[in-house]
């Protein structure tokens, strides 16, 4: 088990959700130790070849590419050197900054940004000397080398993106060879099919495969609360359902209706620490905020979608007890408004229906849509070819078929339970009974 401070992954869902509850990058005896999913990784401080120092580059850069090697992100990044200022390892920051999804770049620089991640703490425990600079061109900063890569891991397992690559590879070139040269020989036209068929067959396991390894992980949960909305909020039934916080043993975690979840420890020096319940001038509670280091912002809990329905001041008084943090009010004064600036929880309500599909439909690759749309075509492409040589080839052309068929069947399926249960029943609007407002 990682010792405070240990820092938190950004959030993530879907097949990434893994990374919430197992990545970690914390300081014990005398090394800074990565843990990633099946692989735990130690870099000795002092000494030889240990690290020597840290250097944060607080400065924007060029976001990540899709494809090849990573380039700083815009948030900065932190080096880790040794003693004769050679790259031992990097890290992007926001890899490692739990509400960076849903905040603009460098909307918190500099110390704060040190601060609400953690990495000021765990470099201070782990004995590191840090040094921040705003320049990429400092002599301090290490613009080549080949220092380990410190990030949490990839959301998508190896075995899903070596399936998608073989298969889609091979397919290509098949697929290619069949348009150019417009031949219709049977073994192509089987190769063509079994190829496309993995596609879909992989997307589906992936589903299996993350109930099986999320299932593997089961915090110590003091508290679940839900929120509890106010009629007129226009609160869904899956917002009442899927969003929630969850008091555990080490970690607050805030889960929207999508399934991303985001983690904040609740001890060592970036811990949250505090909940402040926020009122406007007539007294009337707003919302509450979740605060960090430096009474920083963390999150934020419109009182109205959280606490303003018949179980909302049940829900309130749970969540402190649970909590342990030190709870106080304040009052808003004048028409500012609130909350200010950009702050995780103040988009946590799609404003329709197809916004909320959108946030919890199964996560995709970084294609895309893309990618979704050639598996498509390439199960139907297997079924017209399947057509093309049923006469001179019914076996291979009946097996073409059959996968190309199947292959749609299973992208079809999920789309359509989805939109189904998501229209009938989770897009809808709260009940009166866990909807009507109640007293503060």
């Amino acid at each position: 088990m990682s010792t405070e401070p240990a820092l938190r992954p950004a959030a993530s869902r879907g097949p990434g959700l893994e990374r919430c509850h197992v990545s970690r990058f914390y300081a014990q005896d005398g090394a800074l130790v990565l843990r990633t999913r099946g692989r735990t990784r130690r870099f000795p401080v002092g000494g030889a070849a240990g690290i020597a120092r840290a250097v944060f580059v607080d400065a924007a850069g060029g976001d990540r590419t899709r494809v090849g090697p990573d380039l700083p992100g815009s948030w900065g990044e932190v080096q880790l050197q040794d003693g004769d200022g050679a790259l031992v390892g990097r890290f992007d920051i926001e890899d490692w900054l739990p509400e960076a999804p849903v905040l603009p770049k460098r909307s918190v620089q500099g110390e704060q940004l040190l601060a609400r991640t953690g990495v000021a703490g765990l470099l201070r425990a782990a004995g590191v000397p840090l040094h921040v600079v705003r320049d990429r061109n400092d002599p301090l900063v290490v613009s080549k080398g080949a220092g380990a890569s410190l990030g949490p891991g990839r959301s998508f397992p190896s075995w899903y993106w070596g399936t998608r690559a073989v298969a889609g590879s091979v397919w290509f070139a098949v697929f290619t060879w069949v348009v150019f040269s417009d031949t219709t020989v049977p073994w192509i036209v089987l190769l063509l099919a079994a190829t496309a068929f993995p596609a879909p067959v992989a997307r589906l396991a992936l589903r299996g495969w993350i109930r099986l390894r999320t299932g593997r992980h089961d915090p110590v949960v003091r508290e679940r609360v839900r929120a509890g909305p106010a009629r007129e909020t226009g609160a869904t039934v899956r917002f009442r359902r899927h969003t929630e916080l969850r008091v555990q043993d080490r970690d607050l975690v805030l889960r929207d209706l999508g399934g991303q979840e985001y983690w904040f420890a609740l001890s060592g020096p970036h811990a949250v620490t505090s909940l402040v319940r926020v009122e406007d001038r007539a007294g009337r509670p707003v919302g509450v905020e979740l605060r960090g280091p430096g009474e920083q912002v963390r999150a934020v809990f419109p009182w109205d979608l959280w606490f303003g329905g018949e179980e909302g001041a049940d829900g309130w008084s749970r969540l402190r007890r649970a909590a342990g943090l030190a709870v106080s009010e304040r009052r808003l004064g004048g028409k500012g408004a609130w909350p200010k600036g950009p702050v995780l929880g103040t988009g946590l309500l799609p404003g329709s229906g197809p916004a909320a599909r959108r946030m919890a439909r199964f996560p995709g690759t970084v294609a895309g849509v893309s990618s979704t749309a050639v598996m498509a075509f390439g199960s139907f492409f297997s079924v017209v070819q399947g057509l093309r040589v049923a006469d001179s080839a019914p076996g291979p052309a009946a097996a073409a078929v059959l996968m190309g068929v199947l292959g749609l069947v299973l992208q079809a399926v999920p789309y359509a339970l989805h939109q189904l249960r998501s229209r009938l029943l989770l897009d809808r609007p709260v009940p009166e009974r866990t909807s009507r407002e109640g007293s503060r």
